[in-house]
């Protein structure tokens, strides 16, 4: 039998752009995924707020990279187009509409990241959290795939005790752990 190049293999692996939105929910799909996939980390998340925690979350989706020895492809932080955008739904409750404008920004902006920049497909880690709606999340991805013409990865990360599975990597990794979804909004309803 030949012996297989590790290089060649990882070539032949589909290119994967992971939209990430923080390293401890980053840590269970990353694993799961890289079996199947050459996976790139793509750190876009406008609705962080403030800058400060903006920072300590990119900071950790880079030690995370570092760990798993996966690229890590940081987008502009665009807070006030963020701002500007979800305004008017400010008084929607968590997981409503403006959640789901939070989710199509993002996951339309790692579309248009992964076709420019050649991948094979794009996802993201948000189906992770038991906080968030998988359908909602799986439904716009794939009308953004349709609208890129960039194939979208279905997932529920949080199906076979991934969200356990995620936490426990994260405690293992002394990975950072935040209290709110991210947005300012979100911050009003954070578990302190």
């Amino acid at each position: 039998m030949d012996k297989i190049n590790k290089n060649e293999y990882l070539q032949a692996k589909p290119k994967f752009l992971l939209h990430v939105c923080c390293a401890n929910c980053l840590l269970y799909p990353a694993a799961a995924l890289s079996k199947d996939f050459q996976v790139y980390f793509y750190f876009y998340n406008p609705n962080i707020y403030p800058a400060s925690e903006y920072i300590k979350r990119l900071k950790y989706v880079k030690i995370v990279s570092e760990i798993y020895g996966v690229p890590l492809i940081v987008g502009r932080y665009e807070k006030k187009m963020w701002l500007d955008r979800t305004g008017t739904l400010k008084s929607e409750p968590e997981g409503g509409l403006r959640c789901e404008l939070c989710f199509k920004i993002r996951l339309k902006k790692t579309a248009k990241a992964a076709k420019k920049l050649g991948f094979d497909l794009f996802g993201t880690t948000l189906t992770v959290s038991p906080h968030k709606n998988q359908a909602v999340i799986n439904n716009l991805g794939m009308a953004i795939s349709k609208e890129e013409n960039q194939e979208f990865l279905v997932a529920d990360f949080k199906k076979k005790d991934g969200f356990k599975k995620t936490m426990q990597l994260s405690t293992e990794h002394k990975i950072y752990r935040q209290s709110y979804c991210g947005c300012v909004y979100s911050m009003a309803n954070s578990r302190d």
